[in-house]
């Protein structure tokens, strides 16, 4: 018994490491690890002769020869295309370490299936068909492990039998790779030449094929590969996943730390209440920690009552992550149906599940160049750049610094599959430098008014609710095109007239507007930009209040007109213009001479907003 509890204490106590093998199809993927399996006497013989009989029924490696891909290719469409169409797993382990291996398909239409692999690996394994180098799906996948955060990368340059081992092959192929993944944030790349039919430098070296390379054998390099430091240890992150409370006396919430550690006495924050307390216990069915360490799965107890509710998270109280609805994040897209901007889906970040809009999208990557280019759509297995937003913030990291709370995952709202998977960036969308064009303003401005009626949380009290006892809906009037003393005399003389009327109405001029509420606004283009900015949301709220908002702009250009008329949306603005043509120039819904007598100016106006059904006819 002490034997074998010796051997089994030993065996758990193996570092673990978990990779994954991409490329090209048809680059030997499924090969290298049937073999990795068969040197590593991991193959019983009943499977040994199984894998015969597939290997002379629908193996492509000839006769008398074992089909090693067939120990992972299981589908039956995978054997006969001979080909890998979905993600294989598959356990073993040597003296030194455990592994857990991820086969990955190379046909570039299941790059999501590669890129779902490549999500838990420590490690990739590329391989490269020595007859063709590196081609397309090499770059994308190489691309894609990098932007997954594995910062350890085994260039396997496979076939090299067929090529006689030419030391010149495996050469070209190494100086045309490492050119490409200097654009990749990868520190640590190796490359071995094998044959992962024959063995050649699979699991021990051949140098009598090779003598030309003096480096480890594959099988080497995965044992010996030191993995400790891509684990966020300093960062405390502890999604609650449920509620334990088994009696009066106990009352703990399970979960993973995703990552960092935590110990007993350690002060904690609750997000998103902001609560803090101490923990007290760490419980798990083995009994009692001293410390936790990511990955591990406990239940922490804390030494005070605290409300927590599963979605919460539990962080150490000095080291908080960002809590943001708006962020970045490069998307990995997996779904059929193109992404948009604009579109809804739900996410899943941290073990919860929020409401998010894509609220633009920046630009897509071509993996082979790495170019980036204005799209209007990212389609199946397109990779891009894209701001979300949420209805709730969520608790991130940047995905560099922490995968675990840097990763989300888009979830179709109505068929429930998975639609993407995104990794959030340091950086933050800013249209500083758009161009001052009407054009341009205004697709700005529609896709920050969407953003704002998205978030927009409203009251109890509806606008039905405000009609019947105002007896009128809110409109914004906007008075111009003549001069300061005009346009401020007629303003001021229609809020009179509609507050004589018992209408709800108020009057806001210019100057008080700058010199009030947007007289602390420093703006990159210009100050008049961000004041009519502020007015326009102002218009939004008071016509939401279900008042008349009036206010006078002397001479406004069609520029100013148009951004205060996508400001106050989903509410109508109307433009009353003095003394002008301002129709063609300002789309104006009613135009006075300037010669009309105030009284009969404000009649005019009172007329239009009774033919709009702002006010009723019986007022005028």
């Amino acid at each position: 018994m002490s034997d074998i509890g010796s051997y089994l204490d030993e065996h758990e106590n193996k570092n673990l490491l978990r990779f994954i093998t991409c490329g090209s199809v048809d680059d030997g993927k499924s090969t290298l690890i049937g073999r990795l399996l068969y040197d590593s006497k991991l193959i019983y013989e009943d499977q040994i002769s199984a894998l015969q009989d597939d290997s002379e029924k629908c193996g492509t490696t000839g006769a008398g020869e074992i089909d090693y891909a067939l120990l992972l290719d299981g589908l039956k469409a995978e054997r006969e295309q001979g080909i890998t169409i979905d993600v294989a797993y598959r356990y073993f382990s040597t003296p030194q370490r455990k592994f857990i291996i991820a086969d990955t398909p190379g046909h570039e239409q299941y790059t999501r299936n590669m890129a779902t692999g490549a999500s838990t690996a420590n490690l990739a394994v590329i391989l490269i068909d020595a007859r063709y180098g590196v081609v397309t799906q090499t770059r994308r996948h190489a691309f894609i492990a990098s932007l997954l955060g594995i910062r350890h990368l085994l260039v396997a340059v496979n076939k090299m039998d067929i090529g006689g081992y030419r030391e010149e092959t495996f050469l070209t192929i190494r100086q045309t790779f490492s050119d490409f993944a200097r654009r990749l944030d990868i520190p640590d790349i190796r490359f071995v030449p094998v044959s992962a039919l024959k063995g050649t430098n699979v699991s021990c070296r051949s140098p009598e094929l090779t003598p030309w390379y003096t480096g480890p054998s594959l099988l080497e390099i995965l044992e010996s590969v030191d993995v400790s430091q891509d684990v966020n240890t300093h960062d405390f992150r502890f999604p609650v996943q449920t509620v334990l409370r088994p009696h009066l006396d106990f009352r703990g919430f399970a979960g993973t730390v995703v990552s960092g550690a935590v110990a007993p006495g350690e002060r904690l924050r609750v997000l998103p209440s902001g609560k803090v307390s101490s923990v007290k216990r760490l419980v798990t069915a083995d009994g009692d920690l001293e410390r936790a360490f990511a990955p591990q799965a406990v239940t922490i107890e804390l030494a005070d009552e605290v409300d927590i509710s599963s979605g919460d998270m539990l962080v150490h109280d000095n080291n908080l992550p960002r809590v943001r609805d708006r962020f970045e994040a490069v998307v990995i897209w997996m779904s059929e149906i193109p992404l948009k901007a604009g579109s809804h889906y739900l996410v899943r970040h941290a073990g919860r599940f929020v409401k998010a809009r894509v609220a633009a999208l920046l630009y897509a990557i071509d993996v082979n160049t790495m170019e980036q280019s204005e799209v209007a759509e990212l389609p199946l297995n397109g990779i891009g750049r894209i701001v979300v937003e949420t209805t709730l913030p969520l608790y991130v990291d940047a995905y560099a610094v922490n995968r675990a709370t840097g990763s989300l995952v888009f979830v179709d709202p109505l068929s429930n599959v998975t639609a993407g998977a995104a990794m959030i960036t340091d950086d933050v969308f800013v249209d500083a430098q758009t161009p001052r064009a009407v054009s341009d303003a205004a697709t700005l401005i529609r896709d920050h008014v969407e953003r704002r009626e998205f978030h927009w949380e409203t009251g109890l009290v509806t606008a039905r609710d405000r009609l019947v006892r105002n007896r009128h809906v809110g409109k914004t009037v906007l008075v111009t095109g003549g001069s300061t003393i005009a346009v401020q005399t007629f303003g001021k003389e229609l809020e009179q007239r509609l507050f004589r009327l018992n209408l709800n109405s108020y009057y806001l001029g210019y100057s008080s507007l700058s010199r009030g509420l947007a007289s602390d606004v420093a703006d990159i283009r210009s100050e008049h930009d961000a004041q009519i900015r502020r007015l326009g949301e102002l218009s939004r709220i008071l016509t939401d209040a279900g008042l008349i908002f009036i206010t006078a702009l002397p001479e406004a250009d069609r520029y100013t007109v148009e951004r205060l008329k996508l400001l106050s949306q989903p509410n109508e603005l109307l433009t009353v213009e003095l003394g002008g043509v301002g129709d063609a120039v300002r789309g104006a819904a009613i135009t006075l001479d300037e010669r009309t007598p105030l009284a009969e100016g404000v009649d005019a106006v009172l007329a239009l907003l009774a033919d709009n059904r702002v006010i009723p006819d019986y007022c005028i």
